[in-house]
Formats: structure tokens, C-alpha cells, sequence
């Protein structure tokens, strides 16, 4: 991990009970609010000094031992100010919660008007007056008459990629060439995250056999059971980039469908049927295979149709796209007013003793939160996407 990067894994116990010894447990002094700190030693400033203070780089991160994390100068003012700022940035962080659960229930709101759009026509076409046909798969319902039938294997090829244990393979007095390679952490749902791509040596046949070719339909082997089979495509954003074995590289052969076709077929109330029907599931995670993406059955218009399907699907659906952007935006400028405001409160920039004196009570939030809202939640509390520069890092 970057020297700049930190795990920041700190947070006041909300009950008893047993923990991991990879943590150490603090118990403050009386006098001291265990909140306060709590808030501190999540800012990109006493991050700054953590770094300075860890030792060693042990399985990629930075390892901070308590010898040398109480050593660490911390801002301390006296307790009642303790106090204030903790009652101050809890109810913020309550109406900050509640705003960001709001825009995320909007964009759910918008992805599914997007995908109602997208199930419609990608299996019914752009006709209404079209006559439709029986498919014989229940939960496709009927499909216009001159779609033809088949099966996702006789139109694409299913590429897979390089397993990540030939990282340590001894090749002997081969040739191996570096390459750029995609994790499952780079394949999310409907996009890519290249903020970090990691490279490999292997031989240049191996290289060949998992080089990502654009338009490449990208699907992970597993994952959540709502996000399997949904894919993006691959424009070739880096030269030369391989893919590992955990994830597939769908080929269609462009003549018969379009990459975009697909993306939206498998993204379709009846493409997460199928991966949800035929995938192999433990606890809350499920998985498929080249076969079972490979027997994904398909009713197809020819390649002019589906061009006017997919023009039709993008003017109809530019305004929601537009929409959620902006949405996004707006989390993400709440996440950093959050950032900023945390900082600002407890390395006593703004006195809000006078302020959180006149805060009116509000109960606890007993909310249960779903995992995608969780990790947004969290988003603002982590500091290891936080780059800390020097004078940032004083405390």
C-alpha cells in the first residue's frame, strides 16, 4: 500500500465482546470522549501523522503498533468542548445519512425507469404492432415473430483469462513480457474502475490467449447474486491489457449482435433471471461458468434492428443517465463538505460549542442498512482513498 494510504480501521466499540487481534483496544481515560477521537483519528490530517508513525510494510499496508500510536500528538481540548463537537457532528451526520439514503433511493428510482426502458425493447423491439410468438422460456414472455433463436455460445466466443497463481510460476528461461491485467476489484456493474490495475510477467502465448480486444463484453465469475451476468464493454482503455481467470471476456461476433446488444440483454429483467436461476449459490455470493454463459438462450432481431433498438434506447434514456449524474455529483460534494467539516470541528478551526448548546434532541437511528448503502455511507468516513499531503498533515 502507498505510504499515503491508510487503512484507518478506528471507531468507538458499540458492545461487548471479543475482537481480532489484528486490533488494539484503547480504553480512554475518564475525563476523555471516546467519540471525540473516534472523529480525529479518521481526518486526513492525523492520517498524516499515522504515516509518519507506522513501521514496515507488511502484506502491502502500513503496520502501526500502539508503542508507537500513543506517541502520536493529538489535539485535546478540554472535555465540555469534547462533548459539544461530538453532539454537534453526530446530528450532522444523522441529516447527512438521511440526504444520502434520499439521492440513493433516486437513483435506484432512475436505474430501474432505465432498465424498464431497456427490458422493453431489447425483447420486444421498437413495433408494437409487431406480432409476437410464444418464446417457451417462462420468464421471457413472447417475442416478435421474425426474431430468430439461438444461444449466446453460437454467436460469441468466451475468453478466459490468466490464473492469478502463474504469478509465481517459475518459467524457466522463457521469455516473459509485462502486461497491465484486470482484476475482479476493476469489472463493476455497467462500468470500469481502472483507478488501480496491477501488472504481470508471463510468456507472450499466455499474453495472447487473455489479451482484451475491444468491444469484449466483461462479466465476472462471481460476486452478489443481483450483479451476476451484468457486463460491460471493453474499449480498449489500456493497450495491451490482459484479464484474469475470474473474469470472462464475451466476444460477439458483430456481424450477428452488438456488444451494446448484449450488455443490455443481460442487464434485462430476463438476463438476471437466467444468471439467477442457473447460478451456483453459497450464503449471500453466487458464481457461473463459460458454459453457462455460453447456453444463455437468445432471441435476436438482425444487426439493423438492434442498431435502431440501441439509438432508440439512447435518446430515451439520455435524460435519466444525465440525471443520475447529477445526483451523484451531489453525494459526492455532501461526502466532501462531511470530509471537511469533521476536519474542521475537531482540529478546533470552528468553535460550535455555542451552536451544539442550542441543537434540538433527536433519537438514535435504528435504520438496517443494505451493503450497497453501507460501503456509500462509508465512503466519507474512509481515509484511505484520501491522498494526505504534507501540510495537510499537521496536527
Amino acid at each position: 500500500m502507498d505510504k499515503k494510504r491508510i487503512q484507518a480501521a478506528v471507531g468507538v466499540a458499540p458492545a461487548d465482546g471479543l475482537i481480532s487481534p489484528a486490533y488494539v483496544v484503547a480504553q480512554p481515560f475518564p475525563g476523555t470522549v471516546p467519540g471525540y477521537f473516534a472523529y480525529l483519528y479518521r481526518t486526513a490530517a492525523y492520517m498524516g501523522e499515522v504515516n509518519n508513525y507506522s513501521r514496515g510494510i507488511v502484506a502491502d499496508r502500513n503496520r502501526l503498533y500502539w508503542d508507537e500510536f500513543k506517541q502520536i500528538p493529538t489535539p485535546y481540548p478540554p472535555p465540555p468542548e469534547q462533548v459539544a463537537i461530538v453532539r454537534f457532528l453526530d446530528q450532522a451526520e444523522r441529516r447527512i445519512r438521511r440526504y444520502i439514503r434520499a439521492k440513493r433511493k433516486l437513483i435506484g428510482l432512475l436505474n430501474e425507469m432505465k432498465q424498464g426502458i431497456i427490458h422493453r425493447t431489447v425483447t420486444r423491439g421498437l413495433d408494437p404492432n409487431v406480432r409476437l410468438k410464444p418464446s417457451g422460456v417462462e420468464w421471457l414472455g413472447d417475442v416478435p415473430e421474425h426474431w430468430r433463436s439461438t444461444r449466446l455460445k453460437h454467436l460469441a466466443t468466451i475468453q478466459t483469462g490468466i490464473t492469478l497463481g502463474s504469478l509465481g510460476k517459475n518459467y524457466g528461461s522463457e521469455v516473459l513480457v509485462e502486461r497491465p491485467y484486470l482484476r475482479v476489484a476493476n469489472v463493476q456493474t455497467g462500468r470500469l474502475d481502472l483507478s488501480q490495475v496491477k501488472t504481470l510477467r508471463v510468456p507472450p502465448t499466455e499474453a495472447e490467449s487473455a489479451l482484451l480486444r475491444e468491444g469484449d463484453v466483461l462479466m465476472t465469475e462471481g460476486g452478489d447474486i443481483d450483479k451476476l451476468g451484468r457486463g460491460c464493454i471493453w474499449t480498449g482503455e489500456i493497450p495491451g491489457c490482459l484479464h484474469q481467470n475470474h473474469i470472462f471476456a464475451v466476444r460477439p461476433r458483430r456481424h450477428w449482435l452488438l456488444p451494446e446488444f448484449l450488455v443490455g440483454l443481460m442487464g434485462s429483467l430476463y438476463g438476471r433471471g437466467y444468471f439467477e436461476i442457473t447460478a451456483k449459490k453459497t450464503a449471500n455470493l453466487a458464481s457461473t461458468n463459460a458454459t453457462t454463459i455460453g447456453s444463455l438462450p437468445l432471441w435476436l432481431p438482425e444487426i439493423e434492428e438492434q442498431r435502431r433498438i440501441l439509438a432508440w434506447v439512447a435518446e430515451k434514456t439520455s435524460a435519466l443517465d444525465v440525471m443520475r449524474v447529477k445526483v451523484e455529483r451531489e453525494i459526492d460534494l455532501i461526502h466532501e463538505f462531511r470530509t471537511r467539516l469533521i476536519s474542521d470541528l475537531v482540529t478546533g478551526k470552528v468553535d460550535v460549542r455555542e451552536a451544539a448548546a442550542k441543537l434540538p434532541e433527536e433519537p438514535d437511528e435504528s435504520e438496517t442498512y443494505d451493503k450497497a448503502q453501507a460501503q456509500d455511507e462509508s465512503k466519507g468516513e474512509s481515509v484511505e482513498e484520501l491522498e494526505v499531503t504534507p501540510k495537510e498533515a499537521e496536527v
